[in-house]
């Protein structure tokens, strides 16, 4: 359980929240919403001790799983040791008592110490927790023969699902996570929502993946209106409750108004005469009727509409065989692309899903032009031109000493005026001394939307998205949704988030081990045909272990005579 009480924080003279008093309870899981800035990282790095509180109070149990977002931080730690380090109590214990073995001369009070840690690894389960920790790691996909490795020989998307492992073991009495679902594939979501309907303790999550809030979430807690409102449900039954209560009081305060008119002009008519002691008496209906304050909303919904300034032809581009093949650090080569073709037509809404480290980044960066193929060749259409979101968008954002505003000008032309410019930077939250900021500290959100403004400012017929979701809050992943769906060009998309793929994808390329599929039809009748694909196959699985079944039974029959 976690209690909180009269918490607030502010920056400068802006308040995220204030006199918050909540409870998290165990069994529970939460759903931390709210807009990016609404202060939904800072209320956890509060509970996790990482940030000062303005005011109030909070208590957390003594075993408090952590996301932590520097996947740097453990580099010179072998993987595995990460794992264990997310029980500090555990961790602690087993390098004091380490180091005491190496002790070449053992006192009695040495020995009596060793004594004391060895029953505190028993307590915290220290003897079973290298096999935990591997099952962690085998459940997010790093194999078994990397866990003893250096945290530095893993990718960045990898050293992430560490973290995750590290914040997952020990079972600890409530779970903080930041943004888990990022740099996961499907298949590891999948892995990490049933971890979490199994767990018992207090769960509190933050995500822009509506539909990971939706299958994990048994509550929402929403910051808005500066201070956090409980909604029992998912994320889609928190919306429908919001905006109810939002239009109750909205009703309500109408109604009350009317009612206070009629009262005023009363008031006014009869203050001074025969029937004042009555106005008296209204003037205080007056006062009990006073509407209920509304405090302003912070959700802020960016506008993202894709035009485009000149149609491509009907063929939009053509792959002809493509291979890709890189060499690993070991010397061997790894295969990530083989013998690929692809025919884009257009309109067409591509998801590109699967796996992460099969090539969908890969793919993408050859489509732009970025990464050239070792064979075949590819070729844009009649008038195709193309607008590139990247995965590290970072990447995009360079010059020094410029504004968002100063960054977004470079991609105009002759007639793009400065209002043009205040206009698409606008749509995407940057209003007033917001388009001033330096585009070095940008938060990731922010970085996010100020690409998507390059893109709406170009208007490129033929969009390549890398995982654009990957730091938009709920309510700019909604938007590009509609905007791609709406887009009257063409789209080729990487992502993991399902609502966005289901919304949007009119088509899906499916990475899998050793081929790629191209699937003509929207997600969820791709998903469908691959039950039917799996059926039979699982049941010839069936028929074969029947059958061995009926072997070792006819051999025990035997056996017994």
């Amino acid at each position: 359980m976690i209690i909180v009480e009269n918490l607030s924080k502010s920056f400068g003279g802006r308040i995220l929240f204030e006199n918050v008093r909540v409870q998290f309870n165990a069994g529970n899981r939460y759903g931390l919403t709210g807009p990016n800035g609404a202060g939904k990282s800072t209320f956890l790095k509060i509970l996790q001790g990482d940030e000062e509180a303005s005011g109030g109070t909070f208590n957390i149990p003594r075993r408090v799983g952590i996301l932590r977002q520097d996947q740097f931080k453990y580099d010179e730690n072998r993987i595995i040791d990460t794992v264990l380090m997310g029980n500090r109590f555990l961790w602690a214990a087993l390098e004091e008592r380490d180091k005491l073995y190496l002790e070449p001369d053992l006192t009695n009070e040495m020995g009596m110490r060793l004594a004391e840690l060895e029953v505190t690894i028993g307590e915290e389960n220290g003897y079973t927790a290298e096999y935990q920790a591997a099952k962690l790691l085998a459940g997010i996909g790093i194999p078994e023969h990397k866990h003893y490795e250096l945290m530095k020989t893993l990718p960045t998307d990898l050293k992430f699902r560490v973290l995750l492992a590290q914040a997952l073991f020990g079972d600890p009495d409530a779970l903080l996570l930041d943004e888990p679902t990022n740099y996961l594939d499907l298949q590891s979501i999948g892995w990490l929502e049933e971890n979490l309907h199994q767990y018992k303790g207090t769960l509190m999550v933050i995500s822009h993946d509506r539909h990971f809030l939706n299958a994990v979430c048994t509550h929402i807690a929403d910051i808005d209106y500066e201070t956090i409102i409980i909604y029992p449900g998912n994320y889609d039954e928190m919306v429908s409750a919001k905006v109810q209560a939002r239009q109750l009081v909205e009703s309500e305060n109408r109604d009350k108004e009317k009612k206070v008119n009629q009262l005023r002009e009363f008031v006014n008519k009869f203050s001074a005469g025969t029937r004042s002691t009555q106005a008296q008496s209204k003037l205080k209906e007056i006062e009990r009727l006073e509407s209920t304050e509304l405090k302003r909303s912070n959700i802020q919904r960016p506008y993202i509409r894709f035009e485009i300034k000149r149609p491509s032809g009907k063929e939009v581009l053509r792959v002809n065989n493509i291979n890709k093949t890189y060499t690993q650090a070991d010397g061997s080569p790894l295969e990530v692309i083989k013998d690929f073709s692809l025919e884009v037509r257009r309109g067409e809404k591509i998801g590109v899903i699967g796996n992460n480290g099969l090539g969908k980044t890969t793919l993408l960066k050859m489509l732009t032009g970025e990464l050239p193929p070792d064979d075949g060749s590819i070729e844009l259409g009649y008038e195709a031109s193309i607008g590139y979101f990247p995965q590290d968008y970072k990447q995009n954002l360079q010059g020094e000493g410029l504004t968002a505003f100063d960054w977004l000008e470079q991609f105009g032309d002759s007639e793009t005026t400065n209002e043009v410019l205040r206009n698409y930077l606008g749509r995407m939250l940057f209003s007033g001394d917001e388009a001033l900021k330096n585009i070095t500290s940008l938060s990731g959100g922010e970085s996010a939307r100020l690409l998507m403004a390059k893109l709406m400012l170009l208007g490129n017929n033929l969009l390549i998205l890398d995982e654009p979701t990957n730091h938009l809050d709920l309510e700019a992943v909604s938007a590009l949704s509609v905007a791609l769906t709406d887009y009257p060009g063409t789209a080729i998309f990487v992502s993991h988030d399902r609502d966005l793929i289901n919304k949007a994808a009119t088509r899906i390329i499916a990475f899998k081990e050793n081929k790629i599929e191209d699937y003509a039809g929207p997600y969820e009748e791709y998903l469908f045909s691959q039950q039917k694909k799996a059926a039979p196959e699982q049941a010839k699985s069936n028929t074969k272990q029947n059958k061995s079944k009926n072997k070792k039974k006819e051999a025990s029959i035997y056996d017994n005579l």
